[in-house]
């Protein structure tokens, strides 16, 4: 018999002689550990632009750009960096009289221009709100507020999941008389950070702005095995 046959036949003898032990399922604890972080935000982010008319494409574009020029200043004015500044949307539509009979009358073209802007210091975001609709600032479609450290925060938020699950699982056995042992499974639930509060509506003059708090929410469900 060649050396790869006898290791082959040694192999399988060990196997079908000494099976690997199964887990019992009876003997099993699981639970469901959550945590949450409460954070406030810290970073801003807002889509703001211009939209312009004019009796053509060009007349409308000119215009949209001499007055995206300016809040685009405005907001650098405040300190925010150009990389910092996204063109996020940027359209070119037709005007048409549709009040009439007949067909429509091209009565001109609109222009938008939108930009996404990052606002790392937070407490900017009223002044540069103000200073840009000041500048011409006459469309926007949202304020979204970030936890920078998201990442961070939630990977603090599984650990003391998995810390509550700890204790879920010792109050159990304890309460039935058993003993706590080794993780057979861990699954991660996943995380869930609440929905980005977004304000729609924008109006001249000081603009309130409430980051609030956000709150980071971990679930893992992990499986002990109860020894005999």
């Amino acid at each position: 018999m060649t050396m790869p046959r006898i290791l082959f036949a040694f192999l399988l003898a060990t196997l079908t002689a000494a099976p690997l032990p199964a887990l019992a399922l009876d003997r099993l604890v699981t639970v469901t550990g959550t945590a949450t972080v409460a954070v406030a935000p810290d970073t801003a982010m807002i889509r703001i632009g211009v939209t312009s008319q004019g009796k053509n494409a060009r007349a409308a574009s000119e215009a949209n750009a001499k007055q995206m020029t300016a809040v685009l200043n405005a907001i650098k004015a405040n300190g925010i960096d150009a990389r910092d500044i996204q063109t996020s949307r940027l359209s070119l539509q037709p005007q048409y009289d549709a009040s009439k009979q007949g067909p429509a009358r091209l009565t001109g073209f609109q222009v938008t221009n939108q930009v996404t802007v990052r606002i790392r210091d937070i407490g900017k975001l009223p002044a540069i709100l103000d200073h840009a609709i000041a500048a011409g600032a006459n469309e926007m479609s949202g304020i979204e507020f970030v936890v920078s450290q998201q990442s961070k925060l939630l990977d603090q938020a599984r650990s003391e999941a998995i810390a509550d699950a700890h204790r879920k699982a010792m109050l159990y056995v304890q309460a039935a008389g058993a003993k706590l042992g080794r993780v057979v499974a861990i699954t991660d639930e996943g995380a869930s950070p609440p929905p980005h509060p977004v304000m729609q509506a924008v109006r001249a003059g000081a603009v309130p702005v409430a980051p609030g708090e956000r709150t980071l929410r971990a679930s893992v469900t992990v499986s002990y095995e109860l020894p005999p």
